[in-house]
């Protein structure tokens, strides 16, 4: 349907010429996202090949579980959580007895996740809107779940992609924004930015899936400072890759002979200099211990 209404704006373009450049530049943005939906595409199918059991790192038996870990885990690794809220669910089973803690306790409690005191508060204030306004039992609509206190987009498209399995968009954190800017994907540093382009991209049934694999990949690949394009599965298809040598070239025998016999040739070419022959009289300069 949609190229068949790009078929007749181009016939009107024929007709008034004056319609031209506006449909020239429209059959541009077409075709742009058609290629950025092609490579999504391929990305999303080789990840799956590579991941093919990806899912949260938060461990959870329920989406309150879930909220309260996606909440403490800012600033925070997924390991570090999992450790707290073994012992922190054991504690406080549900939404009424994390309303019910005191400031002062759930500080302890979740201290070694950083940021204790906001978090702490944070907890706290979610659980008793949950109790007061949904009876304990944590919402299933993006709506409801961000007018909590401390819940945002992010921890809410966490809840209910995977507690619910009902994705209404795409997690994005500071791996899925850098890596989807690398593949080409987005140019947006705003999040939600970031997500409505992905959501134009990446088919629905793959939004959750994206996200995780993009998760895993920018953790063990695609790496912030450095990124391992050589062991990169879809080096091919990123806009952003860099020529660089294996990890196995770069350790090999061969290579280490080439760079020596580099030194070696460095070392020949250039005069030696002796600090004993500029020293006046003949006299060794003394060393700085």
């Amino acid at each position: 349907m949609r190229h068949e209404w790009l078929r007749y704006a181009e016939l009107g373009a024929a007709k008034h010429p004056c319609l031209m450049p506006h449909t020239s530049c429209l059959v541009a943005r077409i075709a742009a996202v058609d290629d950025l939906k092609a490579r999504a595409k391929e990305v999303i199918k080789r990840l799956e090949k590579k991941y093919p059991t990806a899912r949260t790192a938060l461990d959870f038996t329920n989406a309150f579980e879930l909220l309260i870990a996606t909440i403490l885990s800012a600033q925070s690794t997924d390991v570090r959580i999992n450790i707290v809220t073994k012992s922190l669910f054991r504690k406080y089973p549900n939404a009424q007895a994390f309303a019910n803690a005191s400031q002062v306790e759930m500080e302890k409690d979740v201290k070694q996740t950083g940021f204790f005191r906001n978090k702490a508060k944070a907890v706290i204030n979610c659980s008793k809107a949950i109790v007061e306004r949904h009876g304990g039992e944590v919402p299933c609509t993006m709506d409801e779940l961000t007018a909590l206190p401390g819940v945002g987009r992010k921890t809410a498209n966490v809840v209910l992609s995977n507690a619910f399995e009902t994705p209404v968009g795409i997690v994005v954190d500071t791996h899925v924004a850098r890596v989807s800017a690398r593949l080409g994907f987005t140019s947006n540093a705003d999040a939600e930015k970031i997500e409505e382009d992905l959501m134009a991209i990446v088919p629905r049934a793959k939004w959750s899936g994206y996200a995780h694999r993009i998760i895993y990949h920018g953790r063990e690949t695609c790496i912030a400072r450095k990124p391992l394009c050589a062991e990169c599965v879809v080096n091919d298809l990123c806009p952003s890759r860099e020529d660089q040598p294996s990890t196995a070239d770069r350790s090999s025998p061969s290579s280490s002979t080439a760079r020596s016999a580099r030194g070696a040739t460095r070392s020949s070419a250039s005069p030696s200099r002796s600090r004993t022959s500029r020293s006046p009289r003949g006299r060794t300069p003394s060393r700085k211990a």
